[in-house]
């Protein structure tokens, strides 16, 4: 199997970074760190890294000084369990899960999984089976179904479903087949522009504007990694959608917070003005709902020339599943990971990762795709497409190879990560939070603006500088 080092090696090269800079950076720590058969602390430590060391090349660019970059392989985990970590004025987490989501038997002997923390999710899956949103209900529902034809169902009533199957039916699936020519990230230039100069600054991406349009872990860890390093990040959300507080709190921090409905004109001139004057439009959105509203890559790029786009989807942007709902544990389940870890575990039945590590790993993913983008841009001019997906980054966590035993490592400690956490005020309260796992010589990373309730800020840029 590949070291660590190689690996990042390898997504280095793949995003056009200059294989010197890699000696800049230390990778410490030892695999495995939580109980998993995949390299999970691996694509942990891995994507982070590549975040600090786009960031201390853009620092590079800015000023002309280098920086070491180093990532313990523990912290870096640590960062990708940051919600179970988080403490608020000393309270834990409250249950992650609706009542009714999670694993059920089907009438055909397989299993599906239910992510209903959405209202309009659970109202739906309900629907189809005709049920009351209570457990019992829908387990008895579901006996009556064939798995794949619910799955079908669940989906084309608005629901986020997904059947569990092994990874060789994973693998025949025609999604599977597309998402096999694609690599792990893809970044292209999409449109002529000027170059952009870097505004001042003493951070790697001061004065850079980054509009958040993205919800739950992925797209909010990007925007919290870019926020790390310095940049106006302003996470957009509709006043109407719904919410997964303890998300909010833990990926807000650095950010701005500001509602702009975009089911209307006003919103959508307001979010134009604001685009106008971005560096950098992240969404996780499914691939064609911004662009019908006027807000794709495309029209981004007319509305502020020298953008960087960065595109999040569940299966990819191409192949029949392109437009299919999706988040972290029904990626997992559909494309074999519940089913490689159960059998590993010697389960009759899907058993999770111990980490949202497509969530996460995708998040710094898209912000790593960002950054590299982003000095193209300064580079070379042009506006630039960044495309990530939570099932490109599986296929890449998959392709890191298996580790024997790995399900018998025990699980971190709070001991081991007490190390790691920092404490921070919000404006939700006390904050006892995992702290930022990329460690930078020259340019420290560090969130300068507090976590705060959606919507807590006017839809403004500040002043540069």
């Amino acid at each position: 199997m590949q070291s660590p080092r190689d690996i990042l090696a390898d997504l280095w090269t793949l995003a056009g970074g200059d294989p010197a800079a890699l000696d800049a950076v230390s990778l410490t720590g030892e695999e495995p760190q939580l109980p998993s058969s995949f390299r999970v602390a691996a694509a942990a430590q891995v994507s982070i890294a590549a975040t600090g060391l786009a960031a201390a090349g853009i620092w590079t660019l800015r000023s002309g000084q280098s920086q070491a970059v180093a990532v313990d392989m523990t912290h870096a985990v640590a960062e990708c369990r940051s919600e179970r970590y988080l403490r608020l004025d000393g309270k834990p987490p409250p249950p992650a899960w609706d009542v009714i989501a999670g694993v059920y038997r089907t009438g055909d002997q397989r299993f599906v999984r239910l992510h209903t923390n959405f209202p309009h999710h659970r109202d739906a899956v309900c629907k189809v089976l005709q049920c009351k949103p209570e457990r019992e209900e829908v387990a008895a529902a579901l006996l009556q179904w064939n798995g794949a034809d619910f799955e079908t169902a669940a989906y084309a009533a608005g629901g986020v479903v997904a059947l569990m199957r092994s990874h060789a039916e994973w693998s025949a699936l025609p999604q599977a087949k597309a998402l096999a020519e694609l690599p792990v990230l893809t970044i292209e230039k999409i449109g002529e522009a000027p170059s952009r100069p870097w505004p001042a600054g003493s951070r790697p991406l001061a004065g850079l504007r980054v509009l958040d349009l993205s919800r739950v872990i992925a797209g909010p860890v990007a925007g919290r990694t870019l926020a790390a390093h310095g940049a106006d990040v302003m996470l957009i959300a509709g006043p109407e959608l719904p919410a997964i507080p303890w998300l909010t709190i833990d990926t807000g921090r650095g950010k701005l917070s500001s509602f702009v409905e975009l089911k209307s004109e006003q919103g959508r001139h307001t979010l134009r003005a604001l685009l106008a004057e971005a560096d950098v439009f992240a969404q996780g959105y499914r691939p064609r709902a911004l662009a019908s509203l006027g807000f794709s890559p495309g029209d981004a790029a007319r509305i502020s020339p020298g953008i960087v786009s960065v595109s999040l989807s569940a299966y990819g942007h191409s192949g029949p599943w392109a437009n299919r709902r999706g988040f972290d544990s029904l990626v997992q389940t559909a494309t074999g990971f519940n089913h490689a870890e159960g059998e590993a575990a010697g389960i009759d039945g899907p058993k999770e990762l111990p980490a949202q590590m497509l969530d996460h790993a995708t998040g710094y993913l898209m912000a790593f795709g960002a950054m590299m983008a982003k000095a193209r841009q300064a580079r070379e001019g042009g506006s630039w497409h960044v495309r990530v997906s939570l099932a490109q980054t599986g296929r890449w966590l998959w392709g890191l190879g298996r580790i024997a035993d790995g399900l018998k490592t025990q699980d971190l400690s709070g001991k081991a990560v007490q190390p790691f956490m920092e404490d921070v005020p919000s404006g939700f309260g006390q904050l006892h939070a995992v702290s930022h796992a990329a460690k930078l010589s020259e340019t420290p990373a560090f969130w300068a603006q507090p976590a705060m309730p959606l919507g807590s800020h006017p839809p403004e840029w500040p002043q540069r500088g």
